[in-house]
């Protein structure tokens, strides 16, 4: 594939401009930048490759409460700059927050704004902020996108403070793999900054903006392999330091100083993660600077996500635990709760005999005497109980027993062999995830009888499914309803599991519409519940993944046996 990617050609017009990672532009809350800003400015000094002023109409002059198709309800104005606006609006036919992106139909850059949101759009990655639609509709032309209320920029961060280096992992390590499968299908971002990459409370990190923000402006470049690879880069320098890696300030953040040139994150600020440090350095190597121990400078985000699942994992930091308060005893425990405080005899005063303890008086002791005369009652008592249950037992075993037996009668306490279900048919459960399959081309090898084959799952960020749901499964159909007395399954990898049933005409469509009857974890798993159970149905589902060989975490089944 040429490194010219196809999303800046479709998406942007041929100005010639090389724009580099970052724009002097403040981001806001749609990834844009403010009306007052300085439009085209670049913390390096290159041209934005942006359209002329005098060029391009102004943005179109609309006020909150407007609708677009109907549907569509301008909210708040976040961006007015370069002939184009952007609004936080409300769909009322969804009833959900979204972020509109507005146009002149007329305007010079409008139809390669249709063209980078609608190949976005197809991407369908769900590490990127969604286009939900993209319409020219009269004089206007509009982009609607995804809007995430519980999600932080990254600028908002970072004005807290570097990242910890377990985060600053987590950080590189998803936005190199989302740019990555981007490129893969010939799209390219080209303003990747801090107010494009947003958190989200779990965790997940996710670009806004892909090839939109660039074809907003106008953006594009004849590598934009290297310059999405150096905008990684730059987020990491800046994650790890809270410095912006070139000489100008942006996104509140300062740069380095002047005629130094660019050195490694652990020179500008002491306790930084040698290996991310290093990391950073071969990102940025593309603007002339040398990676710290000759490693090979990374120039695509496919060789710098081979780069981050290369190096050891960087760990989250161990909890800490606050030291309860030191035991302090009452003033009822020190013996003087209700007393006057204690003072000084003076010489003509005569000293008082201090009082007994509570138990020491005659009253303590007497209760003392009545307390030991209880417990010897009650041992007594219970010698005597005791011994007349024993010489009773013993009398019972001299006495003969004689017992009838029914040779007619059928013996239905005989606990029956267990005998193994038949399993009709299995498919993969995933009503969780967004196509709703997991990876069903090799189901059939839970129940082949092969131990060397398996159905695995996808690759995922961590055991939990990357906090994206709560598992994944598979669904074997016996055929009919029939008792289910155990389920026994191997995993490669310690896998945790729960098993689920339904006796219903149909599968259910959600995971709660099984009922949960047994779970497990292990290798070799034998799920068995605690009572009978007929079913028709049986959903074994994973819940906790283990860490594959390729750095990701990965569910491997690799044979289920039923038994009744």
């Amino acid at each position: 594939m040429a490194e010219r990617s196809t999303a800046a050609v479709d998406v942007a017009d041929n100005s010639g401009g090389e724009p580099l990672a970052a724009k002097a532009d403040k981001a806001t809350t749609d990834g844009t930048a403010q009306a007052q800003d300085t439009e085209g400015a670049d913390p390096r000094g290159a041209d934005a490759g942006q359209d002329s002023p005098a060029a391009v109409p102004a943005a179109p002059d609309l006020h909150s409460g407007h609708k677009l198709a109907g549907r569509y309800r301008l909210e708040e104005c976040v961006t007015r700059l370069d002939g184009f606006s952007s609004w936080r609006a409300v769909d009322e036919k969804l009833r959900r927050a979204v972020g509109v992106h507005l146009l002149p139909a007329d305007h010079p850059r409008a139809r390669s704004v249709l063209a980078a949101a609608r190949s976005s759009a197809l991407l369908g990655d769900p590490r990127f902020v969604q286009v939900l639609d993209a319409v020219e509709e009269g004089d206007l032309v509009y982009v609607v996108h995804e809007w995430l209320p519980d999600a932080t920029e990254l600028t908002a961060l970072l004005a807290a403070g570097p990242l910890e280096a377990h985060d600053a992992y987590q950080l590189v390590s998803q936005i190199s793999q989302a740019m990555a499968a981007a490129h893969r299908e010939g799209l390219a971002h080209l303003r990747l900054t801090p107010g494009a990459v947003l958190r989200s409370s779990t965790g997940q990190y996710r670009i806004r903006g892909l090839a939109v923000n660039a074809a907003l402006r106008g953006i594009t470049s004849d590598h934009p392999l290297r310059t999405d690879t150096e905008a990684v880069g730059a987020l990491l320098y800046a994650a790890l330091t809270r410095r912006w890696p070139y000489e100008s300030d942006a996104y509140g953040l300062s740069g380095l100083p002047k005629d130094l040139g660019l050195i490694p994150p652990d020179q500008v600020r002491a306790g930084v993660h040698r290996g991310l440090s290093e990391l950073a350095m071969r990102a940025l190597v593309n603007d002339g600077a040398t990676a710290s121990r000759q490693e090979q400078p990374c120039t695509t985000p496919d060789e710098l996500a081979k780069a981050v699942a290369a190096m050891p994992r960087v760990l989250p930091p161990e909890p800490t635990f606050t030291a309860p308060p030191e035991y302090q005893r009452t003033t009822y425990q020190q013996g003087t709760y209700g007393r006057p405080t204690a003072r000084p005899a003076s010489a003509t005063q005569p000293v008082m005999a201090t009082p007994p303890a509570p138990l020491q008086s005659r009253t303590g002791k007497a209760l003392k005497w009545a307390v030991s005369a209880l417990l010897i009652a009650a041992l007594g008592l219970g010698s005597w109980q005791l011994a007349e249950t024993v010489l009773d037992r013993d009398k019972d075993s001299r006495e003969p027993v004689t017992t009838q037996t029914d040779e007619n009668e059928d013996d239905n306490n005989a606990v029956e062999p267990r005998k193994p279900v038949t399993i009709a048919s299995a498919r993969d459960y995933d009503p969780l995830g967004p196509d709703g399959s997991e990876k069903p081309a090799s189901i059939k090898n839970v129940f082949d009888g092969d131990a060397g084959s398996y159905w695995p799952t996808s690759g995922y960020y961590s055991a939990d499914f990357g906090r994206l749901k709560s598992g994944v499964g598979v669904v074997l159909d016996l055929g009919k309803v029939q008792q289910v007395g155990n389920v026994d399954v191997s995993f490669i990898g310690r896998t945790s599991v729960e098993l689920r049933t339904s006796d219903g005409p149909s599968v259910p469509q959600m995971p709660d519409g099984f009922t949960k009857v047994a779970q497990g974890s292990g290798t070799k798993v034998s799920l068995k519940p605690d009572k009978q159970v007929k079913a028709r149905y049986v959903l074994v589902w994973l819940t906790e993944l283990p860490l594959s060989d390729d750095g990701n975490y990965r569910g491997k089944v690799s044979d289920i046996k039923i038994t009744s």
